[in-house]
Parts: C-alpha cells; structure tokens; sequence
C-alpha cells in the first residue's frame, strides 16, 4: 500500500491509522505496537528533517513480508538519516527503530532523487505471518 503525504506533523498520526487498518486485514495485529512505533519514528524523522520544501511530499509504503510487515518512507531529501547520541531534545529515534526491526536499513529512492528509509517487523518468534 502506498500513500503521500504532506510534509507536516499530522501526517504521522494519520499513517499510523491506515498502518493499523492494514495490519489488521493482513492478521498481522501481533506486531501493530512495534510496526507503528518504527513508522512513527521514521516519518517524524522525515519530516522534521528531510530538508526540501514544504510543498513536496512524503510517501509511505507498507508491505506484508512472510515473517511480517515491510515498513517505508520516501522523500526526496539528499541526505541520509544519521544516528546520534541522544539528549534531552531528542537522537532516539533510528536507536528504537534498530531496537524493534529485524533488519533497517537506506536506499536511494526510486528515480534516483531522494532517499527510502526502511525497516522489517517481524513476527515473535520468527513464525510465518
């Protein structure tokens, strides 16, 4: 499933609900409180720091996997997430994304203009989904 967004805070709660309808449907709900977190923590990131214009949007794709979902967020800023040691005003994010995923990891987006921040939750247990 892929949706856009519009670079702006509200979309985050907004692709949390349609990742929760879709895990739902898929009979994933196993893996709804980490999946859910990990996309929260990657489109925040987005956008609050992916640097392009306020127009340009955002797109999220999510795909079932065999042991769980496929989590992806699409923009067309340059530069690529970097962890950091966290403070007070934040630096968690991309350490809870490695903490909840079975794997994460950065591409270049499709078109070659941007950059695909993804990561894979799996089921408990490493069962089929």
């Amino acid at each position: 499933m892929v949706n856009r967004w519009a670079r702006h805070p509200r979309c985050v709660a907004l692709a949390r609900a349609e990742l929760r309808k879709l895990l739902a449907r898929w009979g994933l709900a196993i893996v709804t409180d980490d999946a859910v977190l990990v996309l929260s923590e990657l489109l925040t990131n987005a956008v609050r720091h992916a640097g392009v214009s306020p127009g340009r949007e955002i797109e999220t794709r999510f795909s079932k996997e065999p042991r769980g979902v496929r989590i992806e967020v699409h923009d067309a800023a340059e530069s690529w997430p970097q962890p950091r040691m966290p403070d007070d005003c934040g630096g968690r994010g991309l350490a809870v994304v490695a903490e909840l995923a079975d794997c994460w990891g950065t591409e270049v987006r499709d078109g070659g203009i941007g950059k695909a921040v993804w990561a894979v939750v799996a089921v408990p247990g490493g069962g089929e989904a």
